[in-house]
């Protein structure tokens, strides 16, 4: 995790994206409606198969939807879209069985799939199996396989997303997808706490090792929360699925300028009705961070502008953090109907003290040097928090017109902050004395929600989903800070404060599916009742106290037609909202040197957006897509001008964006041992408002491209390419420099894929660097950032126990929706 001890400017470099759906919400589709396929698998004498491999395949080009396995009975349940699908057996000692192709119809009943026995043809098919492709392009979402990924072994999971096709993290950690920021970020289902740089610190501190894969999903229907203007960013866990005991040790060691160290552990005992899973993963990682700023501040009299002041600033500061990532929880069955499960995990991060040099020169005029500030900034963190989640599924009997379902969940989560800071400051022509700042920020996060969904089939064809959620959140920070001068120390009235904050959010929607035909339709609306109350109790006296109450509604639509064997067209629409985290609602001071501090503004609104896109696919793999959204108030990060000669970081409302964009996917294979994964997000952000008393209405189209190679090297060698460009681009103030990076990796599976040893080189050319510049009309600004990101990592992965296989249950917790914001 990084140690702030610079400004963190919102610079999105493109912007350079984003916490874990679970499966439950994976197959919450989007616009479309949801099909249950099922069957039986048995043996040639016709006795049932337990723990079959199932797998879904389109039946365009046989390629893997997913997989589920059966039950003690040879039964299996697959949940798909609307399309035309194979579906394909295989077990340990069996041959492969396929069905015929089919039409998914809400309710879809197969043959059985008899498996004959052969040795020699399963192990050849086993082998097969556990190959996924790097990227899977589906109807309502992008997903990222980092399980077994080269690039992903030894690196954090901020990593995986910065190598995520239409994904982009800028220099000062935003996330944003498809050039657009505010995403609702979820881990295993459940939204984290945070956003911007403390986000990305907590996605430093968990090791890609530990993922299963990422979904990338740009327009949720309405049984998501509606936060989240530019979409989904779901992370999903690994889960191991054998039965009997199993587990994995990974163990990899990066160096860049800096070392970076991951181990990792997981844990899975599966018997009978009863599962019980957990992992630990202990990370260090160690970096620098290097910012130049030239700022120009200028006098405006009459019309006429002059340069006033210009001060040039030099800053090196060392990061590091120490990690501790950890998950326990337990699955059990009722019966065949009915599920209880419950999951405790945790992430203690805590960076050790570190030093920071700052050195920020003034020129007068004739560009002479008046004073240099010298600031040695001494920082730590410790930042502990725990989740609890307890959860419930229950499966009507079928009727005619297919499954009804109700789940329910609860959830607890608490955050802890501590991060003590003494800044030194020398004047070193001036002669002005010495000054000593200390502080130390504390804060308080809990997070409590309930929430229940039901589906209901209302005929073959048609089904109907509701559900209600409510979550509490409370947020108190307490900050001192002193200043020393000449040995004399007094409290600093004017940054000393303690801000409070409290919010109640109820919500309700209902989701309505119907296929006629080869049209699909998904309609939805969701409605949202909020209540917050902030107080700021400055230790001069000051109340600046908040409340505000406001209930809103969210419609979605989405409409799916099917040509032709070789054409889809899909539209959807929908309204979204982007609340302000608790971070950028407080007022602290975060002081970085004497010129430049950041803080939050409890002035902030919600912004509010209408997206529309429009989808067409061929063979169910090339797809291009047209997008188009307005959002109402978007809140931006800014350095705005306070005085003639300091500068502040903090987020802000301005008065609209409008995006245009179009994403073009082409996988590729242009040999049997070469993939290829291609996109382009070609976009335009319009930017309209006024700020520190500058009118700002820029726009600017621009573009970026992934492309990422899998190459099959042999039987037990393969290897992964990946390149990634940023053109220029605009986000609010800011002018953003193109960028670029390129990424390489090996790996050789071992003892019969039981282990492998990967090798990867991160950002090779060294090019991810950040270029960028803002401009008011009595402030400018140019920055130039370079981060620890040209790496070589070794890693070593293990997998031990039984290889027999177990049906899992599927379940979302409720707690997504405020976790994100908790930053």
């Amino acid at each position: 995790m990084k140690t702030l001890l610079l400004p963190r400017f919102s610079v999105p470099a493109g912007l350079p994206l984003a916490l874990v759906l679970g499966t439950v919400a994976s197959t919450g589709a989007q616009a479309q409606r949801l099909a249950t396929i099922t069957g039986t698998v048995r043996t040639a004498a016709g006795a049932p198969l337990e723990f079959a491999t199932i797998t879904l395949h389109r039946a365009a080009d046989s390629s893997v939807i997913k997989t589920e396995f059966s039950d003690a009975q040879g039964n299996f349940r697959v949940e798909a879209g609307d399309g035309r699908y194979l579906v394909s057996a295989s077990q340990v000692g069996f041959a492969r069985r396929w069905s015929q192709a089919f039409e998914a119809q809400t309710t879809t009943q197969l043959p059985a799939l008899a498996l004959p026995a052969s040795a020699a043809t399963t192990l050849k098919e086993v082998t097969v199996v556990g190959q996924k492709p790097l990227y899977e392009q589906l109807a309502d979402r992008t997903i990222v396989n980092v399980e077994g990924s080269t690039l992903a072994a030894g690196n954090s999971s901020l990593d995986v997303l910065t190598r995520s096709p239409g994904v982009t993290v800028d220099g000062n950690d935003n996330l944003a997808l498809r050039g657009k920021q505010g995403l609702l970020v979820l881990i295993d289902g459940k939204r984290q706490p945070m956003t911007g740089t403390e986000l990305a610190d907590y996605l430093r501190a968990l090791p890609a090792d530990q993922l299963k894969n990422i979904e990338l999903i740009t327009n949720p229907p309405a049984k998501y929360d509606a936060q989240g203007s530019a979409g989904i960013i779901a992370i999903n866990t690994k889960k191991d699925q054998r039965q009997g005991t199993n587990g994995n040790v990974s163990l990899s060691y990066g160096r860049g300028e800096y070392g970076k160290f991951t181990s990792g552990l997981t844990l899975n005992h599966r018997h009978n009705q009863l599962n019980l899973f957990g992992n630990y993963a202990y990370a260090e990682r160690n970096g620098f961070d290097k910012l130049d700023i030239s700022r120009r501040f200028y006098k405006v009299q009459d019309g006429v502008r002059t340069e006033s002041d210009r001060i040039a600033q030099r800053s090196v500061q060392l990061v590091s953090s120490q990690s501790h990532t950890w998950k326990a929880g337990a699955d059990y069955s009722l019966g065949q109907r009915t599920a209880l499960g419950a999951v405790v995990s945790g992430l203690s991060d805590r960076g050790p003290e570190r030093e920071s040099n700052t050195f920020v020169t003034f020129f007068d005029v004739a560009n002479q040097p008046v004073d240099i500030y010298h600031t040695v900034s001494r920082r730590s963190y410790s930042l502990p928090n725990t989740a609890a989640n307890v959860n419930f599924k229950h499966t009507f009997p079928n009727d005619s017109s297919g499954n009804r379902e109700l789940t329910a969940d609860v959830d607890y989560a608490r955050y802890d902050t501590r991060r003590p800071q003494a800044l030194t400051t020398d004047f070193e022509l001036s002669g002005r004395p010495t000054v000593l700042v200390t502080g130390n920020q504390r804060g308080e996060l809990t997070i409590q929600s309930a929430k229940a969904d039901y589906t209901h089939p209302l005929s073959k064809t048609a089904r109907l989903e509701a559900g209600v959620k409510a979550s509490r959140v409370r947020s108190d920070n307490d900050v001192r800070f002193e200043n020393t001068v000449n040995g004399e120390t007094t409290v600093d009235l004017g940054r000393t404060n303690r801000f409070q904050y409290d919010e109640d959010i109820t919500a309700a929607y209902v989701s309505f599916n119907q296929t006629l035909a080869k049209l699909s339709i998904q309609a939805g609306l969701r409605g949202e009742e909020t209540k917050t109350r902030g107080r700021q109790l400055m230790s001069d006296g000051g109340d600046a106290s908040f409340r505000r109450s406001y209930v809103q509604l969210f419609p979605n639509l989405g409409l799916k037609q099917t040509l032709n064997d070789k054409h889809e067209v899909a539209v959807s629409v929908s309204r979204r909202i982007d609340r302000p985290s608790y971070s950028q609602l407080n007022p602290f001071r975060v002081i970085i040197d004497p010129t430049t501090s950041g803080a939050g503004n409890p002035n902030l609104r919600p912004q509010t957006s209408y997206n529309l896109e429009l989808t067409h696919t061929y063979k169910q793999k090339i797809s291009v897509g047209l997008s188009y959204s307005s959002t109402n108030r978007p809140i931006v990060n800014t350095v705005q001008p306070e005085t003639d000669s300091t500068v502040v970081a903090r987020p802000a409302n301005l008065g609209r964006q409008r995006y245009v964009g179009l994403t073009l996917t082409t996988p590729l294979q242009p040999a049997t041992w070469w993939t290829m994964h291609n996109t382009g997000v070609f976009y335009r952000n319009q930017f309209v408002g006024t700020l520190a008393g500058t009118a700002l209405n820029a726009s600017r189209a621009t573009f970026n491209l992934t492309s990422t190679n899998t190459l099959t090297l042999g039987k037990t060698w393969s290897a992964e390419i990946m390149a990634r460009y940023q053109a220029k681009s605009q986000y609010g103030f800011f002018l953003i420099q193109p960028y670029g990076q390129l990424n390489l990796g090996i790996q050789k599976s071992l003892w019969d894929r039981k282990g492998s040893l990967k090798l990867n080189l991160g950002d090779v050319l060294y090019t991810r660097k950040v270029r960028a510049a803002s401009v008011y009309d009595n402030y400018a600004e140019t920055i130039y950032q370079r981060q620890d990101t040209r790496v070589a990592t070794l890693s070593f992965s293990y997998r031990f126990g039984n290889d027999k296989v177990a049906p899992t249950r599927k379940r979302q917790d409720g707690a997504e929706d405020e976790k994100r914001r908790a930053g």
